[in-house]
């Protein structure tokens, strides 16, 4: 059964970073397009940013934009998020998502991560 756990999260101040992990159990980590999605409180679960098998494609949605980074480590079965700039309105809980395809990744479908807190206070 595909197993995702994020870490990382947890609380800061505005204008500070964190980096999020999603490790993902398997042999077969290289094979799936990986992305995160976050959700904050009383709003829809949003695109944050996404990437390809072997990192040659990266989408990022608008409002992170040369804040964040994605990035992954296929012979760690792990993928990254460097959050820089943050700020309050990022606090949200932040899942990791895998699917072959990438465009199934775009779009929201494909395995969950339970998620985990990012909290930016001002």
């Amino acid at each position: 059964q595909v197993q995702l756990v994020e870490s990382g999260g947890g609380l800061v101040q505005a204008g500070d970073s964190l980096r999020l992990s999603c490790a993902a159990s398997g042999r077969t980590f290289s094979s799936y397009a990986m992305g995160w999605f976050r959700q904050a409180p009383g709003k829809e679960r949003e695109f944050v940013a996404a990437i390809s098998l072997s990192g040659g494609r990266i989408y990022y949605a608008d409002f992170v934009k040369g804040r964040f980074t994605i990035s992954r480590d296929n012979a760690k079965n792990t993928m990254y998020l460097q959050m820089n700039s943050l700020k309050p309105e990022d606090t949200a809980v932040y899942y990791c998502v895998r699917d072959h395809a990438f465009d199934t990744v775009l779009a929201g479908l494909g395995s969950w991560g339970q998620g985990t807190q990012v909290t930016v206070s001002s």
